[in-house]
């Protein structure tokens, strides 16, 4: 029986985060080992010089640093295809025809487009690459007919583009032969994980995350200065709850629910110090990325054979994406030499 195939993936734009482990890089790894699933798990540097790309070093780096993260999580090559977007001439080819197929209007719209804009102050200076990268991502998603992409809440516009587009480019030439993908989403609560700093969103630009590749000293450091609640001024006095980033993460990192429900209980009538119950989540915290680090530091000293997967996942992409291209040209007429 074929296995159905999910494609996602990240811009290299700097080291992953805790927020994209819970938000999509564990429903990734989850999936692959299922067996039920062909997976293929993208680089998407092409994305990535959307909005930067005046900085090429910065891409190139991270990168290995990424790829370094999937290997360091449980992204298996063995099992998941692993690959670098701008490697992969077609899929360029067919964002520019699906370009044909949606308007401005319709770009602009996208909340999640709008959301980045505003946040990254391109002002009028938006460069056409970035408002157009969710046609990108379309292409990414149907080039290899992907059925399923394990993504964050904030995707879902993007999931719903895609489809659109596939209807669009099906009803157009009268074909089938791309199908419209589901997005498959973390479990409700754990789809966004709020910064340290009490922002909503953890965020490489704001730099307010936990890193998969920091070490225990700047794990430590990050986790007593997390935002609690600014009233808790004595530890006896009552503290909330309520949008306290250190309970935020024990509700999803802590497995033993009765316990963080018991410092809640605390916390709320008081006695317990902010300090105490940092100590406890960096307890948990190291215990689920110690292993994270220690795996990444292996692959880490190996840098060669890091990238010789790397290209190996490419070339294997590569044959993947040019069988559905073949049919995308048949499909449009333009196979004009065979």
């Amino acid at each position: 029986m074929e296995k159905e195939i999910y494609l996602t993936g990240d811009r290299p734009t700097g080291k992953l985060h805790i927020g994209h482990y819970i938000g999509s890089l564990k429903n990734r790894v989850a999936m692959q080992n299922e067996g039920i699933y062909d997976p293929y798990i993208m680089i998407a540097d092409t994305q990535a010089f959307t909005d930067n790309a005046r900085d090429p070093e910065k891409i190139q780096r991270s990168l290995r640093e990424v790829a370094l993260d999937y290997l360091a999580v449980g992204i298996d090559p063995k099992k998941s295809t692993i690959f670098v977007q701008s490697q992969i001439p077609a899929l360029a080819e067919l964002t520019m025809f699906y370009m044909n197929l949606v308007s401005l209007g319709r770009l602009e719209r996208n909340p999640t487009v709008k959301t980045e804009i505003q946040q990254k102050g391109f002002g009028e200076g938006i460069p056409a690459g970035f408002l157009t990268y969710p046609v990108s991502q379309a292409a990414d998603i149907t080039l290899f007919k992907a059925t399923k992409v394990p993504v964050g809440d904030d995707q879902k516009p993007m999931i719903e583009q895609t489809r659109e587009l596939v209807r669009a480019f099906n009803n157009a030439y009268h074909t089938d032969i791309l199908v419209e993908p589901e997005g498959v989403f973390p479990p409700k609560g754990q789809g966004r994980l709020p910064g340290i700093d009490g922002n909503a969103k953890m965020s490489k630009s704001l730099n307010n995350g936990i890193y998969l590749s920091d070490d225990d000293e700047t794990l430590a450091k990050k986790v007593k200065s997390m935002y609690t609640d600014p009233t808790h001024i004595r530890v006896e006095d009552s503290g909330h709850v309520e949008g306290n980033v250190v309970f935020t993460y024990l509700d999803i990192f802590d497995p033993d629910k009765k316990r963080v429900q018991e410092l809640k209980e605390h916390y709320q009538r008081g006695g317990l110090g902010d300090m105490k119950l940092k100590k406890h989540l960096l307890e948990v915290m190291e215990a689920e990325l110690a292993p994270i680090q220690k795996r990444r530091m292996e692959y880490a000293k190996d840098m060669d054979a890091v990238m010789a997967m790397l290209q190996e996942g490419s070339r294997k992409a590569n044959e993947k994406a040019e069988e559905t291209m073949k049919q995308v040209r048949a499909a449009m007429g333009i196979n004009y030499f065979g």
